[in-house]
């Protein structure tokens, strides 16, 4: 021993340290602990010295780690318990007022075997709050669904956007035509939306847009159902296992819904307050189709119910004769 290691005050070290030290004895006694353990335990060292850890905090330490622990010191094997897997192993609190409702201190903690030579292993257990690593992990993983999000939802309404449709338009059709089960698909347009915007104002218009989305979204709430902005003033809707009757009776709520909203329009050539026109197109499980020819199906019908008078619902059906799929109104 050099006269320099000789002046080294080990305990002193151990407390200065921003971590929790416990060193266990071949039988599992706590031999000694650093201030950090105390701190965070409310157990001082003398209370602990000399007595089994699994005593010091009788049935408070969980299975995995007593076993870990055991693994250390009969086996040799260095562990480390991942905070994910691992949450908080041992009984200790960031503050206080924390061990009333047990709220335990997030860890990670790694159990290494000591070597003695001529004597039995010790086994070292080092504790760290992983608070801060916890916290990081949780602002990143709410940046990254923000992010999600904000890759599949449209900025101004909060429905879903185009890309993100066009892959459940997709994935919903397959599934239909495996399970045999129908499918349907909405069109809405706003009517004169662009005079509405020449007459009131683009930020007008905007509110509008929001004001419709929430009026469909009310009307399109299953789980499965899947409402987007298409484009501009256009909206779609995906309806699983929706057939003709159930799709139609959708749309004609949705028209009905966003008429009651009563938004003046001066410059409508359809009515005094904002009107939508719907196409839907339903997609019979008996007869191939693709989703291009879902949509074009579904723009038909619109086309046919905008150049009908508008504020109308029409529809079409896949594998239908000319004369079955003429869209028929509602109203």
């Amino acid at each position: 021993m050099t006269p320099s290691s000789a002046m080294v005050n080990w305990p002193l070290l151990a407390d200065a340290v921003t971590m929790g030290l416990i060193l266990l004895d071949e039988g599992g006694r706590v031999l000694h602990w650093n201030a950090w353990v105390t701190r965070h335990s409310g157990v001082a060292l003398a209370q602990a010295q000399g007595r089994p850890l699994e005593e010091v905090f009788p049935d408070a330490l969980p299975q995995p780690f007593r076993q870990a622990v055991r693994n250390g010191l009969q086996r040799r094997l260095p562990i480390v318990l991942s905070n994910v897997l691992h949450h908080s192993p041992l009984p200790l609190f960031s503050r206080h007022e924390h061990r009333a409702g047990n709220l335990r201190m997030p860890q990670s903690v790694t159990i290494t075997p000591v070597a003695q030579p001529g004597a039995h292993h010790l086994c070292l257990i080092q504790v760290t709050d992983a608070s801060v690593v916890t916290k990081r992990e949780r602002v990143l993983q709410s940046r990254t669904d923000k992010l999600t999000r904000e890759a599949v939802v449209d900025g101004l309404t909060g429905v879903y956007n185009r890309k993100y449709f066009d892959q459940k338009l997709s994935a919903e059709l397959e599934r239909a035509q495996r399970s045999h089960t129908p499918v349907s698909l909405l069109m809405l347009d706003v009517d004169s939306f662009k005079a509405y915007n020449d007459t009131y104002g683009h930020p007008a218009g905007d509110r509008v847009l929001i004001a419709i989305a929430d009026a469909v979204r009310e009307q399109v709430n299953r789980a499965t159902d899947v409402l987007a902005r298409y484009g501009g003033e256009e909206f779609a809707a995906v309806l699983p296992a929706s057939d003709k009757l159930g799709a139609q009776g959708i749309a004609e709520k949705i028209r009905r819904a966003v008429e009651a909203l009563a938004i003046p329009h001066a410059a409508s050539t359809v009515a005094a307050y904002v009107t939508v026109s719907l196409g839907v197109a339903c997609h019979d499980a008996r007869s191939p189709c693709t989703a291009t020819e879902l949509l074009e199906m579904a723009d038909r019908a619109l086309y046919d119910a905008k150049r009908n008078g508008r504020n109308q619902v029409r529809w079409t059906v896949s594998g239908a004769s000319p004369l079955d799929s003429f869209p028929s109104t509602l109203r």
